[in-house]
Parts: C-alpha cells; structure tokens; sequence
C-alpha cells in the first residue's frame, strides 16, 4: 500500500495556481524528500495531505484514508513537524509533551521522548526561554508521539547546529527502521541527500523530477565535474575541448578548466583532453543534489516563459 498517494491535484487561490495537476506516490516504508523553491507548491501539498486546505480538484489518499473525508484517522497515524509552529511559552517542555499525550490518547513517556531528542535536562524549563533549535527539537518530540506510521517534517533541521542536525538524521533512519514513512521537507539539501530514498522536485506546481539522488543525475548527465589545471589554457584550448565526446560544458574557473562530463567515462575524457593540451594535475566532483536542484528548477522556468 502506498503511504500517500496523489492524484490529478490542483489547488487555486483566485488566479493563483498553487499545485497544478500533480501526480505524485510515496511508498511505504520509504523517507521522501520533497523539494522546490520558494512558492513552489510545497507547502500547500502538505497542507491538503493533512487536510488543512481543500483541493481545487483532484484526490489524496493517506494511509489508505481519503485525505479530505477521514481526516481525523490520517492525523491519529501521522506526526507532523511544521514549517510554522508556535510554542506555549509558559509550559515547560514536560507540560507540552504531557498536554500532547492527553489529546492524542497514546501512553508515551514524556521524559523519554525529550531525552530522544536532546532536550530532557531543560525538562522542567518554561519553552519561552527556549532557543530555536530547543523549540525545534521539541516539535519534533511531539511529532514523534504514538509511534505513527507517517512523519511529515517541514524544514526539521531549522535552528539546529551541524550536530543537531546530524541527530535528527539519526531519528529518522531509527522511524524508517520501525517501519515508519518520512515525508521530508527541507531546503538544507545535504540533509535531504543523506537521508532520502526517493527526491520528488515541484516548481510552480508540477512535479519536474522524481528519482533516487543517483537517478537524478544520470538523467542530467550531471554525475560528475573535473577541475583541470593544464599546460596551455586559452579560448582556443578550451573550444576543443568542449568538441570532445562526453563533455557537457568546458569553462575557465580560477585558472582551471571545469568540465561537465555526460554519459562518458571521466578517464576516457581525461586522455582525450591530454592530447589537447597537457594534463598536470586534476580534481573530481560529484554533483550534488543542489546542483541538480538548481538544473531542475531553472530549466523549468526557462521552458515555461
């Protein structure tokens, strides 16, 4: 069964599309990574998932439940870390877990579940003197209540420090080891790629991409970029090299040149360029997930203008 299954969804708000036509399914069992810029429809998805906004047209169904008729069954399956969220600023950490239990009806340990997060020594602290990581951490403690069968995390690693976020990584491999499915959310794409099983990327609405990390790059031929330091570099040399089989994109980067290298091996790329002009010394990098973000999105803007 799927974990959330999305089905010809739109959402307007007067002239505004937020979600155009979207397809999108996430497996059970599996951490997603939902991506997009600013604007791109993420949040608004989100929101008709946990049935905060009504669809214009089209249907989701959560955990086998109809998205917008069984809104309360998703919730009593589903832990949500928002974008947005406030704390009470006169409970202490302990009363807002307790407070939780209570409405939710589940028999967790409130100390239990902050000492999970990191947080149990300020137990006993009023949350209005909380960092924002601390805040953050307790949101999470509370999305994690019941052990429920879907987490949906909107930018869960706001406010942490590199260890933090780290430690969030660690939870989330723990739920999917449970059992549990992650819908992840995140503009920190080291955090996304870490992680994720499967990345879908929307912008302005439309699902532009949906892969692993691997998938996505061999799709754009973007799996790897040399940096070249070479004997003779000039306009000419960096022509041909451009002219050679493999080779995506050639440019002048800091007295270096920086190939793109495609569907070709990056050893057979390198003795053809040697023979252009002499190879002393050379780098590789592998794309990351933000470079690929930024492919996905900016090719999509230049295709619908």
């Amino acid at each position: 069964m799927a974990a959330i299954e999305i089905t010809n969804l739109s959402k307007h708000f007067g002239d505004v599309v937020a979600v155009d036509e979207l397809d999108l399914t996430v497996e059970e069992g599996e951490i997603f990574g939902f991506l997009g810029p600013n604007g791109a429809g993420k949040s608004t998805t989100i929101d008709i998932i946990l049935d905060f906004v009504r669809p214009t047209s089209g249907q989701v169904t959560v955990l086998g439940h109809d998205a917008q008729k069984e809104g309360l069954q998703i919730r009593q399956q589903t832990g949500v870390l928002p974008d947005a969220y406030h704390v009470y600023n006169r409970l202490t950490g302990r009363q807002h877990l307790e407070f939780a239990i209570e409405l939710k009806g589940t028999d967790d340990d409130p100390m239990e579940l902050l000492e999970r997060v990191g947080i149990a020594e300020a137990a006993d602290r009023k949350a209005g003197g909380y960092s924002k990581g601390m805040k953050q951490r307790l949101m999470l403690a509370i999305a994690l209540l019941g052990k429920p069968d879907l987490l949906i995390l909107d930018e869960p690693s706001t406010g942490l420090d590199p260890n933090g976020a780290k430690e969030i990584r660690d939870i989330i491999r723990q739920e999917k080891a449970r059992g549990a499915t992650v819908f992840f959310s995140s503009h920190v794409m080291e955090q996304v790629e870490a992680v994720c099983d499967r990345v879908g990327i929307i912008n302005r609405g439309q699902l532009v991409a949906l892969d692993n990390v691997e998938g996505l790059r061999a799709a754009k031929g973007a799996g790897e970029t040399l940096y070249l330091q070479v004997k003779t570099l000039s306009e000419a040399v960096l022509r041909k090299i451009t002219d050679v089989d493999g080779v995506e994109l050639a440019t002048i980067d800091d007295r270096r040149v920086r190939v793109m290298v495609g569907d070709r091996s990056k050893f057979e790329v390198l003795d053809d360029i040697d023979e252009i002009t002499t190879v002393e010394d050379f780098s590789v990098v592998t794309s990351s997930l933000g470079d690929l973000f930024i492919q996905y999105t900016n090719e999509t803007q230049e295709v619908q203008r």
